[in-house]
C-alpha cells in the first residue's frame, strides 16, 4: 500500500513525489515500509530509507504524515518524526517544488517489494482493504498545472512553517534518533556503491553510519526487503524503472 503527494498525471515527465510505502509482509516476521522522494523527474536517483516498524499496521489505526513546505519535508509515523529533508540550494530541482495532489493505493509490488521479490501476493485473501478516517490537509489550492508557487499562498506557507510539527524540537530528536538506530535497515545516504559521493541533502550521522555495510544496509539485517523498484502510477503499470534503485536494492 501507498500513501503519496504526486504530480505526475499533470508532470509526466519531470513530476514530483513524496512517498510512504508498505513492502508487504512475511508472517511473523517485523511489518517493514520505505519512505521517498522525487523531484522534477529524478526517478534515477532514488532517495529510499526502509524501516521496519514497532507496530502490525493491520491491527490498529496509526497516523502517519508528511510535512511539505519550501524550507523542509518530515515524515511522521503518530507522533515521531521519522526522517527530515532540509533543502539546499545545491538540491536544485530535485527538492519537490510544484504543486502536488495526495493518493492513496493498494498496489502488487510482487516484483521487488517483499524479500526481495521472492515473496508474492496471495490472491485467495483477496479482495484487499484498507480504511482511511480523520483526514488532513492544509495548505492552499492552487492550479495544478503552475511551475511555481502561487504568490495566493505566500500566508498558507508563512502559517505552516509556524505550526509546532513544522519545526522538530529537542525530544522530537530525541525520539527521531531513537527510532532510525532502532528501525531503519536501509538508507541511500550510506549506500556509498550507489553514491560514491552522498546526495547533498544527506547528513552523515556517526551512529548511524556504523550500522550499514558500504551498500547502504544494516549489517545485522539478513532479510531482503525491496529489490528492483519499478516506478507506478497509482494502479495502473508503467516501464520505467530506476536503474539506480536495482543497484542499492540487489
Amino acid at each position: 500500500m501507498i500513501m503519496q503527494m504526486s504530480n505526475v498525471d499533470t508532470f509526466e515527465k519531470n513530476h514530483d513525489e513524496l512517498d510512504i510505502e508498505f513492502l508487504g509482509n512475511v508472517e511473523g516476521k517485523a511489518w517493514r515500509f520505505q519512505t521517498n522522494m522525487y523531484g522534477n523527474g529524478s526517478v534515477s536517483r532514488g532517495r529510499e530509507e526502509r524501516y521496519k516498524i514497532w507496530f502490525d499496521p493491520s491491527k490498529d489505526s496509526h497516523r502517519y504524515s508528511i510535512l511539505w513546505t519550501p524550507i523542509n519535508i518530515i515524515f511522521y509515523v503518530d507522533t515521531v518524526p521519522i526522517r527530515e529533508v532540509v533543502r539546499n540550494s545545491a538540491m536544485r530541482g530535485d527538492y519537490p517544488s510544484k504543486p502536488m495532489s495526495v493518493y492513496a493505493t493498494i498496489w502488487d509490488a510482487s516484483s521487488w517489494a517483499t524479500n526481495g521479490g521472492k515473496d508474492k501476493v496471495d490472491y485467495k485473501y483477496e479482495p484487499f482493504t484498507a480504511e482511511f478516517k480523520d483526514l488532513v490537509l492544509e495548505g492552499c489550492i492552487v492550479d495544478p498545472t503552475e511551475q511555481i508557487p502561487s504568490s495566493n499562498c505566500t500566508d498558507a506557507i508563512v502559517s505552516l512553517i509556524s505550526k509546532d510539527f513544522s519545526t522538530i524540537m529537542p525530544q522530537g530528536r530525541k525520539s527521531m534518533k531513537w527510532f532510525r538506530e532502532k528501525y531503519m535497515y536501509y538508507s541511500y545516504c550510506y549506500d556509498n556503491i550507489r553514491y560514491p559521493v552522498p546526495p547533498p541533502e544527506c547528513v552523515i550521522v556517526p551512529s548511524e553510519r556504523e550500522m550499514f555495510r558500504s551498500s547502504g544496509r544494516l549489517i545485522r539485517d539478513k532479510i531482503r526487503f525491496g529489490g528492483s523498484h519499478r516506478r507506478h502510477r497509482r494502479g495502473k503499470s508503467t516501464k520505467r524503472r530506476s536503474k539506480a534503485a536495482e543497484v542499492a536494492s540487489g
